[in-house]
């Protein structure tokens, strides 16, 4: 449960975002799952939105109900009114991505947390995308925070992890009857009751002290030491993934053979005024468009590039590139793929920190064979 390094690295990342404690985990599934059973058990549920990473997806849909947890989807472009029809007296957490993978759309955290808030529950909410350089949540209302540290943190695809980290802004007490793992005693830690013992920190300890204590999934303190070497140039990287993805995405709308491109950082996204808001800086490198053609029109693209990578991974210095109805939303059934934004014909194009040139040179050469 304790790791000088670990504690350290998490440390580090609390402070970038802004929280009073962190804690990390082997990764981002793990620490998707740690956040919402720190505070959910069996013949609980929980609000999502629709449009998230595939395997978070399937976690909320399939195995969180096999331990008799639901999850409602929900639209988070939806009006506050539609997505409050999703709460029950049994909701104990409202959950989305702040840039949703692969769809590339922007969550409206002032509007989610609002809702939760009025429902007397946390926000939980994914900044992997965004990384606390470009968004800090916690002071648009978010309640906890969580990151796969496999992507932009870690930068160089060298180890996976995650991590959790916990604004101390929710008030447990106040809701005590809707959280009594943290607001009754815990008979499996000396009867003691984390919200009383712990303050603004009952939430990570107990996630730490109960769950990574009975669950495993602890971080390698190899992996978290390579993992802060990602951390000391995050701000630096963060920078050139935003300026290429930019030109990238320009370069991309102007040509004939592109369908579509969706960008928030585009003025003709309709996630454009939100990413200003939220997002001023620059949101990522990640960029989602469609070709013109067929499935085997993009596949045949894909398979041209020479700089660009056909990879699962996402988010690190190298660029790369996936069709994810094929791969990481291979599981879900065309009515799902609809509900999570993944068009069949959507690339989700990881731009690197290559020199831009050279990375539009690639796409250029690539989209002659189609």
């Amino acid at each position: 449960m304790q790791n000088p390094t670990n504690d350290a690295v998490a440390a580090k990342i609390a402070a970038l975002e802004g929280g009073v404690g962190a804690m990390l985990t082997s990764s981002g599934q793990a620490a998707n799952f740690y956040a919402v059973f720190n505070i959910c058990e069996a013949g609980d549920h929980l609000v999502c939105s629709s449009t998230i990473y595939g395997g978070t997806f399937n976690l909320f849909s399939v195995t969180l109900k096999k331990l008799g947890i639901d999850c409602t989807f929900i639209d988070a472009d939806a009006p506050d009114e539609e997505i409050e029809k999703a709460f029950r007296p049994n909701t104990k957490c409202l959950f989305g991505e702040i840039i949703s993978n692969p769809s590339i759309n922007v969550l409206d955290i002032e509007k989610f947390a609002r809702i939760a808030h009025k429902h007397g529950v946390p926000l939980i909410v994914d900044n992997t995308f965004a990384t606390p350089i470009n968004c800090r949540p916690f002071e648009w209302g978010a309640d906890i925070v969580t990151h796969s540290t496999t992507k932009y943190m870690d930068g160089h695809a060298t180890c996976v992890g995650g991590a959790i980290v916990d604004s101390g802004n929710f008030d447990w007490m106040a809701h005590a009857d809707k959280f009594p793992g943290l607001t009754t005693p815990d008979e499996s830690y000396h009867g003691l009751t984390y919200a009383k013992a712990f303050g603004k920190m009952a939430y990570i300890t107990k996630a730490t002290a109960q769950l990574m204590r009975d669950l495993g999934s602890i971080q390698s303190p190899e992996n978290a030491f390579l993992l802060n070497l990602g951390l000391e140039t995050l701000h630096l990287r963060m920078q050139r993934h935003c300026e290429n993805a930019q030109q990238v995405a320009e370069w991309l709308e102007a040509q004939p053979k592109v369908k579509w491109v969706n960008y928030c950082g585009l003025k003709s996204s309709k996630y454009y005024e939100l990413a200003q808001k939220y997002l001023p800086n620059g949101s990522c490198g990640v960029i989602a468009f469609g070709l013109e053609g067929t499935r085997e029109d993009a596949i045949r693209f894909m398979d041209h590039l020479q700089l660009a990578c056909i990879v699962t991974h996402v988010a690190d210095a190298r660029t790369c590139v996936l069709h994810p109805a094929s791969h990481t939303h291979r599981q879900l059934t065309d009515e799902q793929l609809k509900e999570a934004g993944v068009a069949p014909d959507l690339i989700r194009l990881s731009v690197g920190i290559e020199n831009v040139n050279d990375i539009i040179a690639d796409l250029q050469q690539a989209m002659g064979t189609i």
